[in-house]
């Protein structure tokens, strides 16, 4: 009897389509099942809208959690930057794997740095986390910038660089990386000037919570592709997001590092930053504890980091917070 291939429920872009086969292969080899592609679109891919305007919270995700629940895919995979960081009850995420760069990069014309762009350089970028960063690096270091905002995919956005219309786009190097692009990079950014959106460079594996023998059987399955450590320090940051009731387009910026000592890994450092997109304003803090070993540890780090961020004004730094 020939056993009944797992149906991946994905976005049609060539970034979803990438990573959602890198994943496919790997639940193959983890669970000894073939697994097939369905390709679904979401609001997030026909909406020509800026995501800032439509929100973004959701909007790429909604469609392929609709299409789980109507048992018409096994499992998704979704860019967990993209997730709203409430979880629906009927649903589990099985697996977060290892956690690719999660560095922001720019493509500029010329193979440019961003430090060398010309004064008045035009930069291309939908996030009002990336143009609320890359003004203050500006405003901080004499830099004559203007960051325009865009929209498209990949081919799009770097093609506005080729045409001329822009100086340099801003990306995420995981999403290069995954569909071998990342050659054309001309700078990458350091943390230490844009920190990256809440779960950068991570994917989810998302599926049914085990309700059936079947669900529990496959959520025990894809189980074996998570990664305990980029678990922990995506939930922290995706913590300190919901706490600062800010969805996944405002201006925020997290990361959790893992801190090692040799090959040992001792302790975890979150940062957090949120401001105003012309770069004016900013509050940007960091804390360093023990790596959390709960769910529930890593939750309160990102609140606790969260609190203090409020404290020095960072509600009144987001705009429209989510309700």
């Amino acid at each position: 009897m020939s056993i009944r291939a797992l149906r991946l429920g994905t976005r049609r872009s060539k970034l979803a389509m990438a990573q959602s086969g890198q994943v496919a292969e790997a639940v193959s080899r983890a669970t000894g099942r073939p697994v097939e592609l369905v390709e679904i679109t979401t609001y997030g891919d026909v909406s020509r809208e800026h995501l800032a305007q439509i929100g973004g919270t959701g909007v790429f995700v909604t469609a392929l959690r609709d299409a789980l629940l109507r048992g018409e895919v096994d499992f998704a995979v979704h860019s967990l930057k993209d997730l709203p960081t409430t979880q629906p009850e009927d649903l589990v995420l099985a697996a977060i794997p290892v956690r690719e760069d999660p560095r922001d990069v720019i493509v500029a014309r010329d193979a440019l740095k961003f430090t060398d762009l010309p004064r008045g350089a035009r930069i291309g970028t939908g996030s009002p986390r990336r143009m609320a960063q890359l003004n203050a690096y500006a405003r901080g270091h004499g830099l004559d910038i203007e960051t325009v905002p865009i929209r498209g995919n990949v081919d799009t956005r770097i093609g506005f660089v080729h045409g001329g219309e822009l100086d340099a786009v801003v990306l995420a190097a995981a999403g290069l990386n995954r569909i071998g692009r990342i050659d054309e990079v001309t700078d990458f950014l350091s943390v230490d000037t844009v920190l990256p959106a809440p779960g950068q460079g991570a994917l989810a594996i998302e599926c049914r919570a085990g309700h059936t023998a079947e669900d529990a059987a496959l959520v025990a399955g894809l189980g074996a592709l998570d990664d305990p450590f980029t678990r922990v320090a995506v939930t922290a940051e995706r913590s300190l997001l919901a706490a600062l009731e800010a969805g996944c387009s405002a201006p925020v910026g997290a990361l959790a590092d893992l801190l090692a000592d040799g090959q040992i890994v001792k302790e975890m450092r979150l940062r957090g930053v949120v401001g105003t997109t012309d770069g004016t304003r900013m509050v940007q803090l960091s804390t360093t504890g023990p790596v959390p070993e709960t769910h529930d540890r890593a939750m309160a780090l990102g609140r606790e980091l969260a609190a203090e961020m409020l404290a020095q004004g960072a509600a009144g730094l987001m705009g429209e917070r989510a309700l």
